[in-house]
C-alpha cells in the first residue's frame, strides 16, 4: 500500500462507516436529498478524508489538527442520526448501532490524538 493512511485501522473503520451511512441516507425521504441526507453523507465522508489528509501531513502536530476536524465531523454524524431518529427516518435499532459505532470511532480518534500529543510533547522536551 503506497499511502500511510491505508494501514491505519482508524481510517479503515471510518471508511466502512461512511459506506454504511451512505446506504442509510438513501432511505431518507426524497425531500431530504439536499439537506439531512446530504449533510450526514458529507460529515461521514469528512471523517475519512481528514484522517487521510492529516496522516500524510508534515508532522504529528498537523495530523493531530486534522484528527480534531475528523472528530468534529464524527460528532456531526451523531447529531444527524438524532435528527433522523426524531423525524422517524431511522429506527431505534439502527440509531443505536451507528451511535455506538461513531462513539467507538471517536474514542479511537481521541486515543490517537492523545498518543500524538504525547509524542510531540516528549520530542519538544527532549530538545
Amino acid at each position: 500500500m503506497p499511502f500511510k493512511f491505508e494501514n491505519l485501522n482508524i481510517w479503515k473503520k471510518a471508511l466502512e462507516l461512511t459506506i454504511e451511512i451512505n446506504d442509510v441516507a438513501k432511505l431518507f425521504p426524497k425531500h431530504e436529498l439536499y439537506s439531512l441526507s446530504s449533510q450526514i453523507r458529507r460529515a461521514s465522508d469528512s471523517v475519512v478524508l481528514n484522517i487521510a489528509e492529516g496522516c500524510t501531513g508534515q508532522s504529528n502536530r498537523e495530523f493531530n489538527r486534522f484528527l480534531g476536524f475528523s472528530m468534529r465531523s464524527g460528532i456531526e454524524v451523531v447529531s444527524c442520526l438524532y435528527i433522523a431518529k426524531r423525524k422517524k427516518y431511522i429506527d431505534e435499532i439502527n440509531f443505536a448501532k451507528y451511535y455506538n459505532e461513531y462513539e467507538l470511532l471517536c474514542k479511537m480518534i481521541n486515543a490517537l490524538r492523545s498518543n500524538l500529543k504525547q509524542t510531540f510533547t516528549n520530542n519538544k522536551n527532549s530538545v
